[in-house]
């Protein structure tokens, strides 16, 4: 009884450090933070076709479910003349490695 609860709680281990499929919005999502320049909410919003908020709590999840953790890289505001203020603001978040 007791071997095979711990041999459970050992697959359970091993699946919770899986790599993610090929193809999925999570894997387009992880390259598109990994790359030098970041990316932004609105962009990664467009690629995968998620709302901002989604995004941002898939950002959350990254740290929670597997501890991988975005950082903000740069904050670009845009205000002045012809500027949008801070609509026309946005901030670059980058994978933390």
């Amino acid at each position: 009884m007791l071997r095979s609860a711990l041999s459970r709680r050992a697959t359970r281990a091993t699946c919770a450090q899986r790599k993610p499929r090929e193809g999925t919005k999570q894997e387009v999502v992880l390259a598109m933070l990994r790359r030098p320049e970041g990316a932004t909410v609105a962009q990664i919003a467009e690629a995968t076709g998620w709302a901002q908020h989604t995004v941002r709590g898939f950002f959350a999840g990254l740290k929670k479910r597997q501890g991988i953790t975005v950082e903000v890289a740069e904050r670009i505001r845009q205000v002045g003349p012809n500027k949008q203020g801070a609509n026309g603001s946005c901030t670059v978040y980058r994978v933390a490695e």
